[in-house]
């Protein structure tokens, strides 16, 4: 939620960044109108209550007539109080509600336009000379396919389209992937977290989520449950309507979950094998800081990506997302994006996205100040999600029709350094 103190302050600042995101910035001056109603209102209120005091003192020295004047004076007053506290908590509503649908400030910085005006802020790691090594390029499904380690038909047969089997060396190759995943992260300070997959509405819209993509998600009507789409969600309502302490430096978590995604409106795109499908699996790092840290604390988490998108040894790009197409909580994010070499192409494996303290504020999660409360900040990155399979098959296949394993990943799968086609 945007800070309504920002609002009024700074209104072409606001409208500004909805411009940016490609949203209505009409939107800020409804909730400037709402809100000038509110305080009035309020004052008027505040006046009444006053002018109400006073008649109840005039009640206890009036007598006779004077006294029935002032009781017919203080009910009127008491309807009139009781009105105009109505008028003033729907205004108040109403300006609450509109700035729901204000996204977060955009940062200073982060590119104009939409999803592919982003900037590539670096290229690391060289990507295999195929032709040169005589190695046919073969896709991610194939080569699962011929490992026996992905099997879409039977997916398909028991859930239906973009849904799949991993079994065997696929099913231990995604653990290998997450448990990694899982490991740095704790080595980094991160807590360990198994997350609910099941969440009600005002999280789901706490962390908001449902806004224009809200077609993404699955919806439990009889259980008004939602089903996540990330354990970001679940992290983010871990300390809803609590205050924190960070005195001791920000509250970091890594939550392990299956994510589900209806992938509405992606028709055709990525339908092959297992880059867009509608469950995975996901370790997200999640922190609750300052918001004065927050920046920081952003380049932390793309750090831990990047680093083990290196142990993986896959050749990657980071890019700056331009501010059309970053969702509506973030300010900024980062996308790692791994090379394909099925597809010529760069292929989103990872994000992190510096919330600062807009989604704190939907769920009431404050720290204590020299002030009183005050929102924290929120930051979100994935390390590790089922994906990454697709880059490790394609980058790492082999002439002979085996995968080649970094060795970050060998303790989790026996030790192996090629994945083999069973005879």
């Amino acid at each position: 939620m945007i800070d309504l103190r920002l609002v009024r302050a700074q209104p072409q600042l606001v409208r500004d960044s909805q411009s940016a995101r490609g949203d209505d910035p009409a939107v800020v001056d409804a909730v400037l109108a709402a809100d000038a109603e509110f305080r009035s209102a309020l004052a008027e209120f505040e006046r009444a209550r006053a002018e109400q005091k006073n008649v109840g003192r005039d009640i206890a020295t009036a007598v006779g007539e004077a006294k029935a004047a002032a009781l017919a004076n203080a009910q009127d007053l008491a309807s009139r109080v009781k009105a105009l506290q109505a008028q003033a908590d729907a205004a108040q509503r109403r300006a609450a509600d509109i700035s729901r649908e204000i996204g977060n400030i955009v940062q200073p910085g982060v590119p104009t336009g939409g999803e592919d005006d982003f900037v590539v802020l670096r290229e690391v790691g060289a990507r295999r000379d195929f032709a040169g090594e005589a190695v046919t390029i073969r896709d991610h499904l194939a080569i699962g396919e011929s490992l026996r380690a992905i099997d879409m038909e039977r997916g398909a047969k028991v859930s239906g389209a973009r849904f799949y089997f991993l079994r065997g060396v696929g099913a231990r190759l995604e653990l290998a992937v997450l448990n990694t995943a899982m490991t740095m992260a704790i080595d980094a300070g991160f807590t360990p977290m198994m997350t609910p997959t099941l969440v009600r509405p005002e999280v789901m819209a706490g962390t908001g989520f449902l806004g224009k993509h809200a077609d993404e998600i699955y919806f439990l009507e009889r259980d008004d449950l939602y089903l996540t789409g990330t354990s970001e969600v679940a992290l983010a309502g871990y300390h809803s309507d609590e205050i924190v302490s960070l005195a001791q430096g920000p509250l970091r978590y890594a939550g392990w979950s299956a994510c589900y995604r209806r992938e509405a409106g992606s028709a055709g795109r990525d339908t092959r094998g297992i880059i867009r499908v509608h469950q995975f699996h996901k370790v997200e790092m999640f922190s609750f800081c300052r918001a004065a840290d927050a920046a920081a604390e952003h380049d932390r988490f793309l750090a831990l990506e990047e680093s083990l998108l290196r142990a993986l040894e896959l050749p990657y790009r980071v890019i700056d997302v331009a501010a059309g197409d970053l969702g509506m909580s973030a300010s900024r994010k980062y996308d790692c994006e791994a090379w394909l070499p099925s597809q010529d192409r760069w292929m989103e494996v990872t994000s992190t996205s510096n919330c600062t303290t807009f989604q704190a504020r939907r769920l009431g999660i404050r720290e204590r100040g020299e002030d009183g409360t005050e929102p924290v900040a929120t930051v979100n990155g994935t390390i590790g999600t089922t994906r990454w399979l697709v880059a490790l098959l394609e980058n790492h296949q082999q002439a002979d029709g085996s995968v080649y394993v970094p060795p970050i990943l060998r303790p989790h799968l026996g030790g192996v350094d090629r994945l083999e086609p069973p005879r």
